[in-house]
């Protein structure tokens, strides 16, 4: 399992018998109570512990306890987000232990400690000879007693996010296409979850002009997964559209060699929208979820769509491809309309979309576009599972700038690089279609979010987060999509 394990106890945590202790405290002149760890609070003050948060040290104890002991700071009046971060940066750093007991005295956020745990503890079996130093694989939460409900998030979130951070991490070598859909069959085994590949031949039947023109200049041909969590207690229906770009090297738009560079995780908006269903399945959300994983390998090669070419989408939209590396934008046209013709209540799509979106936002914050009472509900699930997100707007007066000369569209606006995130959510906007086949409905409530930025941390580890693959909105559209008010 790439996550540790959760056992919820609620005895003193100085009587656990793990290999070692992990405590989240704030700062010393705000602390709990440490008067059951004789001697902990000089040996704080001692090594000049500030309690800043994720502040993490290892310190020696001995009269309060002979087990190896390690502190984190949550920073003074932590919130559930503070705690969850400290606790998840300490146990990504406690190597070496198999069980590490952990607790944040005088704090309510037991809830947070155990997600910092799993969310830190995750780790990837890698390629290496000799394996990296191992993370805890059993994490014994101490605290006040917790729902069954809750526990039972916590760890379908944690399995969510492995999901996510392990199909983006796997070379692009071993998960093209094919290999994506197989795993979606493999990960769905033994939940009332109904997958449904079309490949190739399906699609050029079914009129995907768009997944099909991306992903005719590589050797595997594309792929498009249904997957269908449909309960009988269901109250409404989502669905997820997800960008599953399984290498992108810009196609005959080639891009910079070291722009290639990190660019199997070009599939992970398709990655978060598998995880997704296959969580609110295992929770048994009273909520149908369809995903459409849009998947396929954007190269150069003599077959390969040219710069100029008219596609036709599902839905007839035709366009004309001035970029081939705005490809996302091309299957996710096609996802989104193959969603639409199903009517659901609502639409998600999910994307390493634009590099403009990191321009605009840094390298934390999701992109959210669509409609606004549908984005601000988002907006606030993401605030309570600490995702950073932000709002941005769909101008009218850039609609024009979509129209080609020859084509129903453009996808993209060559030597302007101004709004390129509102020019691609705008784009997508047009394939989102009507509540009802009435032919004065109402488009269909939607929310578009372009994790390119977000979905990747280039840079060194920071909380619960390692260098690499973030699994950035999984846990807030776990909550947004099922309804989870906790």
């Amino acid at each position: 399992m790439p996550f540790p394990d959760l056992e919820f106890r609620t005895s003193p945590i100085r009587e656990s018998d793990a290999e070692a202790i992990l405590l989240a405290l704030p700062p010393l002149d705000d602390a709990a109570d440490l008067s059951e760890w004789p001697g902990l609070r000089e040996a704080l003050e001692s090594v000049g512990f500030t309690g800043k948060r994720s502040s993490y040290l290892r310190v020696a104890a001995p009269e309060a306890t002979s087990v190896p002991l390690a502190v984190v700071g949550t920073g003074a009046d932590p919130d559930a987000d503070a705690v969850r971060t400290a606790v998840g940066a300490a146990i990504r750093t406690l190597t070496g232990f198999s069980t590490v007991a952990v607790a944040a005295p005088g704090s309510r956020h037991v809830r947070a400690v155990a997600e910092g745990a799993t969310l830190g503890g995750y780790r990837f079996d890698s390629y290496k000879s000799t394996p990296p130093a191992s993370r805890a694989a059993t994490v014994y939460v101490h605290g006040d007693p917790v729902d069954d409900d809750v526990a039972r998030m916590v760890r379908a979130e944690a399995a969510a996010m492995a999901l996510v951070k392990d199909l983006s991490t796997v070379p692009a070598d071993r998960l093209g296409p094919t290999e994506f859909a197989e795993h979606a069959r493999e990960d769905l085994a033994g939940l009332p979850v109904h997958v449904e590949v079309f490949d190739e031949h399906d699609l050029a039947a079914g009129g995907y002009g768009g997944i099909l023109g991306v992903g005719r200049g590589s050797a595997r041909p594309p792929r498009l997964v249904r997957v269908d969590y449909a309960p009988e207690d269901a109250t409404r229906h989502v669905a997820l559209v997800g960008k599953g770009i399984t290498f992108d090297t810009g196609g005959l738009s080639l891009k910079p060699p070291a722009s290639m560079v990190g660019m199997k995780y070009d599939m992970c908006g398709a990655a978060t929208a598998l995880a997704v269903v296959r969580a609110l399945a295992t929770i048994e959300a009273p909520v149908r979820a369809t995903a459409w994983l849009c998947l396929a390998e954007n190269m150069p090669s003599g077959s390969a769509t040219r710069p100029g070419d008219v596609l036709r989408m599902l839905d007839g939209t035709t366009v004309e491809v001035l970029n081939t590396d705005a490809e996302g934008r091309l299957v996710l046209a096609d996802g989104l309309a193959a969603a639409s013709r199903e009517h659901p209540d609502l639409i998600v799509d999910v994307a390493t979309l634009t590099g403009a979106i990191s321009v605009a936002l840094g390298n934390r914050h999701t992109g959210v576009m669509g409609d606004e009472d549908a984005v601000a509900r988002y907006l606030d699930v993401s605030v309570r599972t600490g995702e950073d997100a932000w709002a941005l707007p769909l101008p009218e007066h850039m609609e024009e700038e979509l129209d080609s000369p020859i084509a129903d569209l453009q996808n993209a606006k060559i030597g302007d690089p101004s709004g390129g995130s509102l020019f691609a959510g705008l784009f997508l906007r047009r394939f989102v279609g009507p509540t009802s086949d009435a032919a004065d409905a109402p488009r269909i409530p939607w929310v578009h979010l372009d994790i390119a930025g977000s979905g990747w941390h280039k840079g060194g580890g920071f909380g619960f987060t390692d260098k690499g693959p973030t699994g950035a909105t999984v846990r807030s559209l776990i909550r947004f999509l099922g309804g989870v008010a906790h």
